[in-house]
Protein backbone atom coordinates (compact mmCIF):
# COMPACT_ATOMS: atom_id res chain seq x y z
CA UNK A 1 0.00 0.00 0.00
CA UNK A 2 1.49 3.27 -0.47
CA UNK A 3 1.68 5.89 2.84
CA UNK A 4 1.27 9.11 3.23
CA UNK A 5 2.27 11.94 5.83
CA UNK A 6 0.03 14.30 6.62
CA UNK A 7 0.59 17.36 8.85
CA UNK A 8 -2.80 19.10 11.05
CA UNK A 9 -4.67 16.07 10.23
CA UNK A 10 -6.37 16.45 13.28
CA UNK A 11 -9.43 18.43 11.71
CA UNK A 12 -10.59 20.48 8.35
CA UNK A 13 -8.97 19.81 5.69
CA UNK A 14 -6.14 17.43 6.57
CA UNK A 15 -8.36 15.07 8.08
CA UNK A 16 -10.97 15.58 4.89
CA UNK A 17 -7.84 14.84 2.88
CA UNK A 18 -7.14 11.82 5.30
CA UNK A 19 -10.76 10.30 4.69
CA UNK A 20 -10.18 10.41 0.93
CA UNK A 21 -6.94 8.73 1.08
CA UNK A 22 -8.44 5.70 3.47
CA UNK A 23 -10.91 5.04 0.89
CA UNK A 24 -8.29 4.53 -1.14
CA UNK A 25 -6.15 2.14 0.37
CA UNK A 26 -3.54 4.28 1.64
CA UNK A 27 -1.23 3.85 4.79
CA UNK A 28 -1.43 7.19 6.92
CA UNK A 29 1.29 8.91 9.10
CA UNK A 30 -1.00 11.59 11.05
CA UNK A 31 0.00 14.77 12.82
CA UNK A 32 -1.53 17.36 14.98
CA UNK A 33 -0.60 19.29 18.12
CA UNK A 34 -3.21 18.18 19.83
CA UNK A 35 -3.26 14.18 21.15
CA UNK A 36 -7.13 13.74 21.93
CA UNK A 37 -8.37 15.38 18.60
CA UNK A 38 -5.62 13.34 16.84
CA UNK A 39 -6.64 9.84 18.18
CA UNK A 40 -10.30 10.32 17.59
CA UNK A 41 -9.64 11.63 13.88
CA UNK A 42 -7.84 8.24 13.84
CA UNK A 43 -10.87 5.78 15.36
CA UNK A 44 -12.66 7.83 12.34
CA UNK A 45 -10.72 5.81 9.66
CA UNK A 46 -10.24 2.54 11.58
CA UNK A 47 -12.80 0.93 9.58
CA UNK A 48 -11.07 0.93 5.67
CA UNK A 49 -8.70 -1.66 7.23
CA UNK A 50 -5.48 0.29 6.50
CA UNK A 51 -2.53 1.19 8.97
CA UNK A 52 -3.49 4.50 10.62
CA UNK A 53 -0.36 6.25 13.11
CA UNK A 54 -0.60 9.25 14.83
CA UNK A 55 2.22 11.53 16.16
CA UNK A 56 1.01 14.51 18.18
CA UNK A 57 3.32 17.32 18.19
CA UNK A 58 4.47 20.39 16.97
CA UNK A 59 5.81 20.62 13.32
CA UNK A 60 7.97 23.12 14.51
CA UNK A 61 10.68 20.77 16.30
CA UNK A 62 12.91 19.18 14.37
CA UNK A 63 12.47 15.69 16.54
CA UNK A 64 8.55 15.54 16.06
CA UNK A 65 9.35 15.64 12.45
CA UNK A 66 11.60 13.03 12.67
CA UNK A 67 9.24 10.85 14.51
CA UNK A 68 7.16 11.16 11.92
CA UNK A 69 9.43 10.05 9.38
CA UNK A 70 10.56 7.16 11.48
CA UNK A 71 6.59 6.29 11.73
CA UNK A 72 6.43 6.30 7.95
CA UNK A 73 9.70 4.25 7.75
CA UNK A 74 7.66 1.47 9.82
CA UNK A 75 5.00 1.97 7.47
CA UNK A 76 7.56 1.08 4.34
CA UNK A 77 8.38 4.32 2.86
CA UNK A 78 6.72 7.38 2.06
CA UNK A 79 4.83 8.01 -1.55
CA UNK A 80 3.12 11.40 -0.54
CA UNK A 81 3.60 14.14 1.64
CA UNK A 82 1.21 16.68 2.50
CA UNK A 83 2.29 19.90 4.36
CA UNK A 84 -1.17 21.19 5.68
CA UNK A 85 -0.54 22.90 9.16
CA UNK A 86 -0.90 26.61 9.19
CA UNK A 87 -0.23 29.40 11.40
CA UNK A 88 -2.32 32.78 10.97
CA UNK A 89 0.28 34.55 13.44
CA UNK A 90 -2.92 36.49 14.97
CA UNK A 91 -5.79 35.10 15.79
CA UNK A 92 -8.04 37.14 14.74
CA UNK A 93 -5.69 38.66 11.63
CA UNK A 94 -4.44 42.29 12.31
CA UNK A 95 -3.51 44.86 10.10
CA UNK A 96 0.73 44.73 9.89
CA UNK A 97 1.13 47.98 11.72
CA UNK A 98 -0.29 45.55 14.70
CA UNK A 99 0.93 42.24 13.82
CA UNK A 100 3.49 41.03 16.64
CA UNK A 101 6.89 40.20 15.24
CA UNK A 102 6.89 37.44 17.32
CA UNK A 103 3.00 36.28 15.56
CA UNK A 104 4.72 36.34 12.09
CA UNK A 105 7.54 34.53 12.97
CA UNK A 106 5.07 31.75 14.20
CA UNK A 107 3.81 31.71 10.92
CA UNK A 108 6.62 31.74 8.90
CA UNK A 109 8.02 28.60 11.25
CA UNK A 110 4.97 26.59 11.03
CA UNK A 111 4.52 27.12 7.04
CA UNK A 112 7.59 27.73 5.42
CA UNK A 113 10.50 26.45 8.24
CA UNK A 114 8.74 22.99 9.11
CA UNK A 115 7.71 22.50 5.54
CA UNK A 116 11.40 22.79 4.51
CA UNK A 117 12.47 20.59 7.49
CA UNK A 118 10.19 17.99 7.12
CA UNK A 119 10.79 17.46 3.17
CA UNK A 120 14.54 17.70 4.30
CA UNK A 121 13.91 14.64 6.70
CA UNK A 122 11.52 12.63 4.41
CA UNK A 123 13.50 13.43 1.35
CA UNK A 124 15.36 9.98 0.87
CA UNK A 125 12.34 7.90 1.29
CA UNK A 126 10.66 10.34 -1.24
CA UNK A 127 13.21 9.63 -3.93
CA UNK A 128 12.82 5.96 -3.14
CA UNK A 129 9.23 6.07 -3.86
CA UNK A 130 8.07 4.67 -7.30
CA UNK A 131 6.04 7.78 -7.73
CA UNK A 132 7.18 10.37 -4.64
CA UNK A 133 4.63 13.36 -4.27
CA UNK A 134 4.92 16.39 -2.19
CA UNK A 135 1.86 18.88 -1.35
CA UNK A 136 2.20 21.90 0.09
CA UNK A 137 -1.34 23.18 0.71
CA UNK A 138 -1.32 27.15 -0.23
CA UNK A 139 -3.57 30.11 -0.20
CA UNK A 140 -5.08 33.07 -2.09
CA UNK A 141 -3.57 35.53 0.16
CA UNK A 142 -0.19 34.49 -1.01
CA UNK A 143 -1.05 36.61 -4.64
CA UNK A 144 -3.64 38.64 -3.74
CA UNK A 145 -3.31 41.52 -0.94
CA UNK A 146 -6.28 41.40 1.42
CA UNK A 147 -6.12 43.72 4.63
CA UNK A 148 -5.12 41.75 7.83
CA UNK A 149 -3.91 38.85 5.81
CA UNK A 150 -0.33 40.41 5.31
CA UNK A 151 1.32 38.26 7.60
CA UNK A 152 -0.14 35.43 6.55
CA UNK A 153 -0.39 35.99 3.06
CA UNK A 154 3.70 35.95 3.31
CA UNK A 155 4.52 32.76 4.71
CA UNK A 156 2.44 31.25 2.16
CA UNK A 157 4.03 33.34 -0.92
CA UNK A 158 7.55 31.87 0.90
CA UNK A 159 5.82 28.43 0.77
CA UNK A 160 5.15 28.48 -2.79
CA UNK A 161 8.45 29.36 -3.97
CA UNK A 162 9.89 26.90 -1.81
CA UNK A 163 7.48 24.21 -3.43
CA UNK A 164 8.40 25.81 -6.65
CA UNK A 165 12.37 25.51 -6.60
CA UNK A 166 11.81 22.32 -4.66
CA UNK A 167 10.38 20.87 -7.73
CA UNK A 168 12.80 22.19 -10.45
CA UNK A 169 15.42 20.61 -7.89
CA UNK A 170 13.81 17.51 -7.62
CA UNK A 171 13.25 16.49 -11.06
CA UNK A 172 12.15 12.74 -9.79
CA UNK A 173 9.15 13.61 -7.63
CA UNK A 174 6.13 15.86 -8.09
CA UNK A 175 5.63 18.92 -5.92
CA UNK A 176 2.11 20.89 -5.96
CA UNK A 177 1.27 24.21 -3.95
CA UNK A 178 -2.58 24.04 -3.97
CA UNK A 179 -4.40 26.75 -2.89
CA UNK A 180 -7.69 25.01 -2.00
CA UNK A 181 -9.77 28.11 -1.96
CA UNK A 182 -11.93 29.19 0.88
CA UNK A 183 -13.39 26.64 3.54
CA UNK A 184 -15.60 26.28 6.50
CA UNK A 185 -12.57 25.77 9.09
CA UNK A 186 -11.68 26.09 12.41
CA UNK A 187 -8.63 28.58 10.87
CA UNK A 188 -10.94 30.68 9.11
CA UNK A 189 -13.60 31.01 11.74
CA UNK A 190 -9.98 32.29 14.39
CA UNK A 191 -8.65 34.47 11.35
CA UNK A 192 -12.47 36.26 11.05
CA UNK A 193 -14.45 35.93 14.16
CA UNK A 194 -18.24 36.59 13.22
CA UNK A 195 -17.86 35.99 9.56
CA UNK A 196 -20.36 33.30 8.95
CA UNK A 197 -21.05 33.88 5.01
CA UNK A 198 -21.55 30.04 3.55
CA UNK A 199 -18.55 28.35 2.81
CA UNK A 200 -17.50 24.51 1.10
CA UNK A 201 -16.93 22.55 3.27
CA UNK A 202 -13.32 20.92 3.18
CA UNK A 203 -14.21 17.50 2.11
CA UNK A 204 -15.56 19.12 -1.24
CA UNK A 205 -11.83 20.10 -2.58
CA UNK A 206 -10.42 16.75 -1.80
CA UNK A 207 -11.23 15.41 -5.09
CA UNK A 208 -8.83 18.15 -6.57
CA UNK A 209 -6.46 16.36 -4.71
CA UNK A 210 -6.95 13.13 -5.77
CA UNK A 211 -6.48 14.24 -9.27
CA UNK A 212 -3.03 15.65 -8.97
CA UNK A 213 -2.65 11.64 -7.51
CA UNK A 214 -4.24 10.35 -10.34
CA UNK A 215 -3.18 12.48 -13.21
CA UNK A 216 0.55 13.55 -11.85
CA UNK A 217 0.50 16.85 -13.82
CA UNK A 218 3.82 18.18 -13.78
CA UNK A 219 4.79 20.18 -10.39
CA UNK A 220 3.69 23.86 -10.03
CA UNK A 221 1.02 25.78 -8.32
CA UNK A 222 -2.79 24.75 -9.17
CA UNK A 223 -5.86 26.11 -7.63
CA UNK A 224 -8.91 23.28 -6.13
CA UNK A 225 -11.51 24.80 -8.00
CA UNK A 226 -9.25 24.57 -11.66
CA UNK A 227 -8.91 20.64 -10.53
CA UNK A 228 -12.51 20.26 -10.31
CA UNK A 229 -13.59 21.90 -13.00
CA UNK A 230 -11.37 19.68 -14.69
Amino acid sequence: MPAAIITGASKGLGRALAEGLVERDWDLVLDARTEPALAEAARSLAGYGTRVLTVAGDVTDAGHRAELVAAARRLGGVDLLVHNASALGAEPLTPLAELPVAGLRRAFEVNVVAAHGLVREALPLLRAARAGAVIVVGSDAAVTAYATWGGYGASKAALDQLAAVLGVEEPGLRVWAVDPGDMATDLYAAAVPGDDGPRPAPEAVVPAFLRLLDARPASGRYLAASLLEA
